[in-house]
């Protein structure tokens, strides 16, 4: 059996505090899963990122960068505004619940 590298996690409130250390990192973040937090992880090269669907919003804006980041083959997913706190990285790490996953992600 070949060995594998895993990805690191990162574990971070908002994914616009974190830097280059999220290259190739799964990155757990609080902030809202909307296109903007996508394309901050996307700019970052994150291998994943999960967000928090903050009740998922009028026309599901809470998620969209899920949608986005599919687009470019990463996987990404949400958990549940009422399931952790949103801002909260490490309580999203440790009570979310994942409601939102893109394809790439549910692969």
């Amino acid at each position: 059996m070949p060995v594998r590298q895993l990805a690191s996690v990162l574990i971070a409130d908002s994914i616009t505090r974190v830097a280059a250390e999220a290259a190739g990192a799964v990155v757990v973040n609080g902030s809202h899963g909307g296109i903007y937090a996508a394309y901050v992880a996307a700019k970052l090269r994150a291998a994943a990122a999960v967000f928090n669907d903050a009740g998922v919003g009028r026309d599901e804006a809470g998620i969209a960068g899920l949608d986005y980041l599919a687009g470019l083959g990463t996987p990404a997913a949400a958990v549940g505004h009422r399931t952790a706190r949103i801002g909260d990285g490490s309580n999203m790490m440790a009570r979310g619940v994942i409601t939102h996953a893109n394809a790439p992600a549910a692969a």
